[in-house]
């Protein structure tokens, strides 16, 4: 493992005033799997007002100082030196109600969630790993520090990290960490939403996040009850494989791993068990499920203090994502007006998921998904015009015209405008005025 540069005059300093020094943590579980860690945690027997003398020439933020942690800026880089500790209990499932500082670094490893995070690195004695992390490392094993009920207790959080490293890593789950998730779920209804939103967005993202779906809904159920209809939901029609859930974990896998899209393509069938619907000849039909699958994902992402930005996308596009698209250059050119050009490409991409995680029977719209990008991107590179702004007249035209200001010359703007669009008429001044006078506004 090295270290980069800006960590060694850390090392160094608290080295030479006597104290001990490691890197701990993800960074050395990701550097172990030749992957570059986003930063780097350091913990050390040395105390936090010890760290903030020592560093003093540096700035230091006390971002944690009742929990032992200091922030150090270095060549521009934040880096948290937490002083060696245990824990006491954790009577709110979200944080110890205590901490004791310790000079013993297996202490403070054996308080840590994941044999893979309870590793430590030092230039001068390498890796330390009392917990076996290194080897489960080589087996793609999650597997809890110690009693892995005791872990899930203590933070309830760590339910949802474990799913999330398995799903980022592409990780297996120790059975008695497996049985340890189940046992205690019920405790993440502890966790604000925003904890539990930051894990949910890299979870998502994961390579295995399919398996992890298909595998522990039940988990995922206690702070998304909204997906736990879709489980053993049946799709009795031709163009379909799975059941809802199935159905859905397929499509999160098939859509670009961007939390918006993968938050869609989880959403976007939700409304189907509430208005499922079986005909005489016993094929399910589900009219109206983009509304309510609309209005589920609404309700979890505010519950989950989701942003803004992207609890609209992903409601839009759930609204969206049933419509059938038209590949003409008119019905195309009516999409860019309605939705622009960057919600058209996301809801292509979520249209080519859907259709993906369907029955073979579905793939031929694969090639309409393809040829509405093709036109979308014909309509922008020529410029055509699709939008008000892109017509050759203006209000003022019409005003000249004695056309007034209001209501009325919307409309006829709006027109104009979609007569273009229909290819009756081309986007000139000229053309557009005289398109004006014979049809008699």
């Amino acid at each position: 493992m090295v270290l980069p540069s800006y960590l060694l005059p850390l090392f160094h300093r608290l080295e030479q005033s006597g104290h001990r020094c490691y890197a701990v943590g993800g960074c050395v579980r990701d550097s172990i799997m030749g992957i570059s860690p986003q930063d780097y945690d350091l913990c050390t027997n040395a105390r936090p007002e010890e760290v903030i003398s020592l560093f003093s020439d540096y700035r230091c933020i006390p971002t944690g100082l009742r929990h032992g942690t200091v922030t150090v800026l270095t060549e521009g880089h934040p880096v948290e030196i937490t002083t060696f500790r245990t824990e006491g209990s954790y009577t709110d499932g979200r944080r110890p109600d205590w901490v004791t500082f310790t000079p013993s670094l297996e202490e403070d490893l054996s308080r840590r969630d994941f044999t893979v995070n309870a590793m430590a690195f030092s230039p001068e004695e390498g890796i330390i790993d009392p917990f076996g992390g290194r080897q489960d490392l080589e087996k793609g094993l999650l597997r809890c520090v110690g009693n892995p009920d005791r872990r899930f207790t203590e933070d309830a959080l760590r339910i949802l990290r474990c799913l999330r490293f398995a799903s980022t890593l592409g990780f297996s789950i120790h059975p008695n960490t497996a049985a340890a998730l189940k046992n205690t779920a019920s405790r993440l209804t502890l966790v604000s939403g925003e904890r539990i939103g930051a894990e949910l967005n890299k979870l998502l993202c994961g390579k295995q996040v399919r398996q992890i779906l298909l595998d522990w809904p039940d988990v995922l159920g206690v702070v998304l009850p909204e997906i736990l209809p879709m489980v053993g939901c049946p799709q009795r029609t031709p163009y379909h494989r799975y059941d809802v859930w199935g159905h859905t974990a397929a499509a999160v896998e098939a859509i670009p791993p961007k939390v918006e899209l993968r938050l869609t393509m989880l959403f976007h069938d939700a409304g189907k068990p509430a208005c499922a619907f079986t005909d005489e000849s016993g094929t399910d039909h589900f009219y109206g499920h983009g509304k309510i699958s609309a209005q589920l994902a609404q309700t979890a992402l505010a519950r989950l203090k989701w942003d803004r930005a992207t609890s609209e996308t992903v409601v839009e596009l759930c609204l969206l994502h049933d419509r059938v698209l038209v590949p003409s250059l008119p019905a195309v050119k009516r999409l860019l007006n309605k939705i622009g050009p960057e919600r058209l490409e996301q809801l292509i991409l979520v249209k080519e998921a859907d259709t993906l995680a369907q029955s073979k029977l579905a793939l031929p719209r694969m090639e309409q998904h393809q040829q509405i990008r093709r036109l979308a991107q014909q309509i922008l590179e020529e410029q055509s015009c699709f939008s008000r702004k892109d017509l050759a007249v203006t209000g003022k035209d019409l005003l000249a015209l004695g056309i007034p200001a209001g209501p009325k010359m919307g409309e006829i703007l709006e027109a104009l405008l979609n007569a273009v669009m229909d290819g009756k008429i081309s986007n000139q001044r000229e053309a557009l005025l005289q398109y004006l006078r014979e049809e008699r506004f």
